[in-house]
């Protein structure tokens, strides 16, 4: 799904995929050897500065409508299109990231996501959200800043799904604030793009590999006010949060 008029060469698209990988091989040694002996803040400048050139190396511009808030016990909500979205997310504001226990098993970029802090969760186990809410918890009472994709799948961008509230019962226990993300990728001269999106049977590599294949991206991260997250219920938070995004992405039911 890659527009034809919007492809570059084989060459350069090659050329540009061994410099990503290798940008992930480097990420890989500075979770290894840096991280365990860093303090959080320059986690969190490692995280953003290494995000937004594996998107530079893409050719993914990200671009920022509204403030984000960064100063913890705060939850991320966003739509989810593609594997991407979590280092857009992470070149704007780092967060420690709740995510399907499948993205563990990717090869280099797995192992990147879980040092940087990602709590997988397996959503075929019910019971095993109790152990992914009390992680998240900690987390928050720490200052840490989380982020969920309440769908639990990806859209390919042109639809949005039914927010699930399960993920948002530590952000009402802990008092804090839960701020929506709309995500929407076009390609350099403004046409909507659905390249990124990684959805259905999709490999990995497949999605890798077309993103590669791009001239160029912009991805729009519009983050709209944040919301108290008390005291509401999780439902009602999450039905708020996706009425805003659906909203902001003229999006309908």
């Amino acid at each position: 799904m890659l527009d034809p008029a919007q492809r570059v060469s084989t060459l350069r698209r090659s050329w540009r995929a061994l410099r990503a990988v290798v940008h992930l091989l480097r990420g890989l040694a500075i979770t290894t050897f840096v991280f365990p002996r860093a303090a959080r803040e320059r986690r969190r400048a490692h995280i953003r500065t290494w995000s937004a050139e594996l998107l530079a190396l893409l050719a993914v511009e990200a671009r920022i409508g509204g403030e984000l808030c960064v100063d913890g016990n705060v939850v991320y909500v966003a739509n989810h299109i593609s594997w991407l979205d979590i280092f857009v997310l992470n070149a704007c504001s780092p967060a420690r990231f709740v995510a399907k226990s499948e993205l563990a098993s990717w090869p280099l970029a797995g192992r990147l996501i879980r040092d940087t802090g990602t709590i997988f969760i397996e959503r075929a186990r019910k019971a095993d959200t109790r152990r992914v809410n009390a992680m998240a918890r900690e987390a928050l009472s720490s200052g840490d800043i989380l982020a969920v994709f309440p769908e639990g799948t990806t859209t390919d961008g042109t639809t949005l799904g039914r927010f699930h509230g399960s993920l948002l019962q530590p952000v009402i226990d802990s008092a804090g604030r839960v701020q929506p993300l709309a995500l929407r990728y076009t390609y350099s001269d403004g046409a909507p793009s659905l390249a990124p999106e990684y959805v259905g049977d999709t490999s990995f590599a497949r999605s890798f590999w077309r993103i590669c294949g791009a001239r160029g991206h912009i991805v729009e991260v519009t983050a709209h006010a944040p919301m108290a997250a008390s005291p509401h219920t999780r439902r009602a938070l999450a039905a708020q949060a996706e009425a805003v995004i659906r909203r902001s992405l003229a999006l309908s039911e």
